[in-house]
C-alpha cells in the first residue's frame, strides 16, 4: 500500500509518528457503518518492550499488527502551548448498545468506545501491535503458557471506592464466564473448575484449557475492562445499572439516555495522572451523512466512521484529523450453515458465485476501501496469496442452484419459518441487516440484483443492531451482512471459528465445525516458532475459502475524526512510559486528550 495524499489534518501527537507503516489502497470497499452491521467485540484483542517489571520469556513471539494506523497530518498545524484542562468532547457514535457493563452486554465498537471512557484494561497495545501490562503490572506464564499469574498495580479503586485486587478481578472473570452470551467467549477456552486461583492479594493466576503464548493479548478489550465487584453485584439484581457503569477509567458515569447521549466526567483522581477533558458526551447518530454534517458544522468534535464515502469526505475537508485504520475487521455476508438451504455446500457456492462482488466493491467501496478476499490484508505476513474469493459467476450459480433445487427442493427451513427452500427451481432465502440506514440498504439492493439474477428469491429483515446481533447468535438467520475479524494476533479470532463456541447460543455465528480447523487453530495459538505460526493461518484461510461460509467484501476502512482544537489523540501511554494503540476497530482513548487554547 501506499499512504493516500489527503488535503486536510492537524496534528494529533507525539505518538503519531510511530503508527506511519500503514500504506493503503487502490480500489474496494469497506463495510457501511450507517448500520452498524459490526459484530459484539467481545474478544476484542490481540510488544515493544513490555515494562521492566513484566515476566515474559524471551521464547515468546511477537504479536507483530498486520498494518498500523495512518494518521493524516498534512497541514500540520504549529504546535500548540501543550496539555490545559477543560471542555467537553462530543463524539458521533455509529451506533448506541444495549448497556455498558464488560460482564454482561454485548459491546460493538460504540459499546467498546464508551467503555475506553469508563474502564482500563488489564493489557494494552503498543502502536506496532505488541502488548504491554496496563492495569496490570505483569503476566508471567509458566512453561507451557497454559498458566499466566497477572500481577496488579497497588493503591488503585474503583470510582464507588472498591479497593482494585485479585479478587475483584475474579469476580470480573467469573461474571463475565456465567452470562449467556459473553460467556460463549470465555467458557470454552479455561477448564469448568479451577479457571482462577487467587495467588496473592494482588495476584491471580489463569489455568487455561490449552497452553496460549498470546493469552495477555485477550485482556487488552472487553475481557480486560474490569469493573467495579459491588458495581457487578448490584447489576446482576437490578439490570438497569448496566447502563451506569462503574469501572477504574479516567472519567466517570454522569448520565445516559439511550440513543442520546451518554455523558461521563473526569476522573480527578484517577491513578495514571492527569485527565484534561472536563467531559465527554457520547452521541449515536446511525445515519454516516448527517454524523459527518454535525463535524462539519461543529456540533460534534469528533467521530468514528467505516462508511467509504464519508471517509472521502473527511480527508477532503480542510480543518479535520483523520485517523485511518485499515487493518481490524472485514466487512462480508455470512452463512448460516445450521439450516436448511445452506448446511448443504453447493447452496453455500452457489450464493458466493451469484454475489456480484464488483458492484459491491465499485458503488459501496468508491476507491477508499480495498476488495477483500480473506481476513488478512496483503501486508500481513499471514496473507496467502493462492486464496480469492469467488464470486461474479452466475453461470456456474445457476448450474448450482439447478442441482441443489432437483435433490432437496423440498427440504423445510425450520429456523426462519415452514418455508420451502426452493421455488419454481430457485432458492428462497432471506438477507438481514442492521439499521435502519440508506447505506445498508443499498447494500441488500446491490447484493439481491446479483442474487435474484443467479438463481435465488431474497426477502430482506432490517433490525435494530442489538435484534439482528441477538438473532444471529441464536442462529435465526439465512445470511447477514457482517463487520469482524482483524485482531491484532489472529489467535484472538480463535473465538468465532472454533466447534466449542457452536450452542444454542453461538459466537461461531456461521455454526461450522471442522475439528481439523479446531487443531490447526490450537497449534497456532500454542506455538513460540513464527514461520509455524505463519504457515499455519496461512492454510486457514484456504480452509475457510474452500468452506464458503464467508463472502469477503472489503477490508474495513475506519475513520477517526477530530476536530482541529482536539489535540493528544495518540498520546496515551503506560504507567512505564511507552505508547499505546492510537486507534483499533473504531475506538480511541481519552485520558490524553484536550482541546488546544
Amino acid at each position: 500500500m501506499t499512504t493516500r495524499s489527503k488535503r486536510s489534518a492537524k496534528k494529533l501527537g507525539t505518538a503519531a509518528i510511530l503508527s506511519f507503516s500503514l500504506v493503503a489502497a487502490a480500489c474496494g470497499g469497506g463495510s457501511s457503518d450507517s448500520t452498524p452491521d459490526d459484530t459484539p467485540d467481545a474478544t476484542e484483542a490481540p510488544d515493544a518492550t513490555t515494562a521492566p517489571d513484566a515476566e515474559e520469556p524471551d521464547a515468546a513471539p511477537a504479536n507483530t499488527a498486520d498494518a498500523a494506523v495512518v494518521i493524516d497530518e498534512s497541514d500540520v498545524v504549529e504546535e500548540d502551548a501543550g496539555p490545559v484542562a477543560g471542555g467537553t468532547l462530543r463524539y458521533g457514535l455509529e451506533a448506541d448498545v444495549n448497556g455498558i457493563n464488560p460482564a454482561t452486554s454485548s459491546l460493538s465498537s460504540p459499546g467498546l468506545m464508551m467503555g475506553n471512557a469508563v474502564y482500563d484494561t488489564l493489557a494494552a497495545f503498543t502502536p506496532d501491535g505488541q502488548w504491554v501490562p496496563y492495569l496490570a503490572e505483569s503476566f508471567t506464564p509458566n512453561d507451557d503458557f497454559s498458566q499466566w499469574q497477572v500481577k496488579l498495580r497497588e493503591g488503585i479503586s474503583f470510582h464507588d471506592g472498591t479497593p482494585l485486587n485479585a479478587a475483584a478481578v475474579q469476580t470480573n472473570f467469573e461474571t463475565q464466564r456465567g452470562d449467556p452470551l459473553v460467556g460463549l467467549a470465555v467458557k470454552p477456552f479455561f477448564p469448568a473448575e479451577n479457571a482462577t486461583e487467587l495467588i496473592d492479594d494482588l495476584t491471580i493466576q489463569f489455568n487455561l484449557a490449552e497452553p496460549n503464548v498470546v493469552f495477555p493479548g485477550s485482556l487488552a478489550g472487553q475481557l480486560g475492562m474490569v469493573a467495579s465487584p459491588a458495581w457487578l453485584a448490584a447489576a446482576l439484581v437490578d439490570p438497569t445499572l448496566n447502563q451506569e457503569p462503574v469501572g477504574t477509567g479516567p472519567f466517570i458515569f454522569d448520565s445516559r439516555s439511550q440513543d442520546s447521549i451518554t455523558k461521563f466526567v473526569r476522573n480527578d483522581a484517577w491513578w495514571g495522572g492527569e485527565v484534561y477533558l472536563d467531559a465527554i458526551e457520547f452521541i449515536p447518530v446511525t445515519d454516516p451523512d448527517t454524523r459527518n454534517d454535525l463535524l462539519f458544522n461543529g456540533e460534534l468534535d469528533a467521530l468514528q466512521t467505516t462508511n467509504p464515502a464519508s471517509v472521502g469526505d473527511l480527508q477532503a475537508e480542510d480543518g479535520f484529523q483523520n485517523v485511518i485504520d485499515e487493518n481490524g475487521e472485514e466487512s462480508f455476508g455470512m452463512i448460516n450453515t445450521a439450516v436448511p438451504p445452506f448446511d448443504d455446500i453447493r447452496a453455500r457456492e452457489a450464493l458466493t458465485q451469484a454475489t456480484p462482488l464488483q458492484n459491491y466493491r465499485d458503488l459501496i467501496g468508491l476507491g477508499i476501501s480495498r476488495a477483500a478476499d480473506q481476513s488478512f490484508v496483503p501486508e500481513s505476513k499471514y496473507y496467502n496469496p493462492d486464496v480469492v474469493q469467488q464470486g461474479d459467476n452466475p453461470e456456474r450459480a445457476l448450474e448450482l442452484v439447478a442441482e441443489y433445487c432437483a435433490d432437496k427442493g423440498t427440504d423445510v427451513n425450520t429456523t426462519l419459518g415452514e418455508t420451502t427452500t426452493c421455488t419454481d427451481g430457485r432458492i428462497n432465502i432471506e438477507l438481514q441487516w442492521s439499521g435502519p440506514a440508506v447505506v445498508q440498504t443499498r447494500i441488500a439492493e446491490i447484493l439481491d440484483e446479483g442474487w435474484k439474477n443467479a438463481g435465488f428469491n431474497v426477502t430482506f429483515d432490517e433490525l435494530p443492531q442489538d435484534e439482528h446481533i441477538l438473532q444471529t447468535a441464536i442462529g435465526q438467520y439465512n445470511v447477514v451482512t457482517w463487520r469482524q475479524f482483524g485482531a491484532t494476533d489472529p489467535a484472538q479470532d480463535n473465538v468465532w471459528l472454533m466447534c466449542r463456541t457452536i450452542g444454542g447460543i453461538s459466537l461461531n455465528w456461521p455454526k461450522f465445525c471442522d475439528e481439523s480447523r479446531d487443531a490447526l487453530l490450537l497449534e497456532a495459538q500454542a506455538s513460540q516458532d513464527d514461520a509455524t505460526r505463519v504457515a499455519l493461518y496461512q492454510e486457514l484461510q484456504q480452509k475457510i475459502n474452500a468452506d464458503f461460509t464467508y463472502i469477503f467484501f472489503l477490508h474495513t476502512t475506519w475513520d477517526n475524526a477530530f476536530g482541529e482544537n482536539v489535540r493528544g489523540v495518540c498520546d496515551r501511554l503506560t504507567p512505564e512510559g511507552e505508547a499505546t494503540q492510537c486507534a483499533t476497530g473504531g475506538r480511541t482513548w481519552f485520558s490524553s486528550v484536550y482541546f488546544a487554547a
